[in-house]
């Protein structure tokens, strides 16, 4: 028997960052920047789903975006199945778009109310293919039927459908063109609780069936636990975890995915009852003027002097884990495997 060869990487992301210019006085004159993602590195593989959760503000939908350069980032390498998206100019660009497409939070926002159901899915294939009208008639209904929406209302218009439809028209629309990869920026976020798991059922589905990859974008914990392969956590425009989910879940070991995991309630009632709440103090520091060391140094339960002025780098500590965190830079993979109060009292010094 041969071994599986080892997945393949479809999306490489390097030292991104997306800074925003912050200008003052009466010449706009540039006086700072809003780090919005600040040196954020991964790897997606082919047909995974990475989950990238943070609470609001933290970068995740930016990140996303410069990924896909709806913003032009302004640092960093990105590339896409071997195509180098972040420096490619217009028309280059223009080319890999069918490889790469976002299924948006807003579906409302996203959708022009103008435009019918028929026209939203079937302006990709008019812009980017040369199918004849009865060719891209028969393509939009095919991907009508994907996504499980009635052929009787491709002339319909926007404001005639619920959150769930709207969603279900963006994701055919971003199926349109075969994509490799898709970014979903918290596409259940504006939906009833009821329709969210549709859409994520939905999500797999497709996914199974044609191969995609992932960018899963959320602050629903219990959703990516769901549908994430391996989970990134993101705070104030850095990464400050990255796992497979089960061990993230499992055993978190920077003290922001720990505080953020206790916030999840539990099904079961008598776990429930006896879960401890970690309740950070003070609010998240400005994205334009963040802490010197450790982004998290300011909120953090366990910080040390080297946090206040040192910025730990993104280091994998056991096989598929990787943290940002100065408890770990002398621990050796045997303390992090200890139990969490061995591990407390390693990282604490005792």
């Amino acid at each position: 028997m041969y071994d599986a060869p080892p997945p393949r990487k479809l999306v490489e992301v390097r030292g991104l960052k997306m800074y925003f210019p912050i200008t003052a006085g009466l010449f706009r004159r540039k006086v700072g920047d809003v780090k919005a993602v600040d040196d954020v590195s991964f790897d997606i593989f082919e047909g995974e789903t990475l989950g990238l959760v943070g609470e609001s503000g933290c970068g995740k939908s930016t990140c996303g975006r410069a990924i896909l350069r709806l913003y032009d980032p302004t640092a960093g390498e990105i590339s896409i199945g071997g195509q180098e998206i972040a420096k490619a100019d217009p028309a280059t660009l223009r080319s890999l778009r069918p490889a790469m497409q976002m299924v948006f939070q807003d579906p409302q926002a996203s959708l022009n109310p103008r435009m019918t159901v028929a026209a939203t899915i079937g302006e990709p294939l008019s812009e980017h293919t040369k199918l004849t009208r009865a060719e891209k008639e028969a393509r939009v209904y095919e991907l009508m039927d994907a996504v499980g929406l009635n052929r009787a209302f491709a002339n319909r218009y926007p404001h005639a459908f619920s959150g769930g439809q709207r969603q279900r028209i963006g994701i055919a629309r971003a199926l349109a063109l075969n994509p490799k990869f898709i970014v979903c920026d918290e596409p259940i976020a504006a939906l009833d609780v009821s329709i969210q798991a549709q859409v994520v059922n939905l999500l797999e589905e497709l996914q199974e069936r044609l191969g995609l990859t992932y960018l899963f974008i959320s602050h629903d914990l219990s959703m990516v636990r769901h549908i994430a392969d391996r989970v990134a956590v993101m705070y104030l425009g850095r990464i400050a975890e990255l796992a497979p989910r089960d061990a993230l879940f499992d055993q978190p070991l920077h003290p922001y995915t720990e505080a953020l995991l206790s916030a999840v309630p539990e099904a079961d009632p008598d776990a429930e009852s006896h879960r401890q709440r970690i309740i950070l103090k003070g609010d998240v520091p400005s994205p334009s003027n963040p802490p010197k060391g450790c982004n998290f140094c300011t909120r953090c339960p366990k910080v040390m002097e080297i946090c206040k002025s040192v910025k730990p780098p993104l280091r994998e500590v056991m096989p598929g884990r990787h943290v940002a965190c100065h408890l770990y830079e002398t621990t050796t993979t045997a303390s992090v495997r200890a139990a969490p109060e061995a591990r407390t009292s390693i990282q604490q010094g005792e």
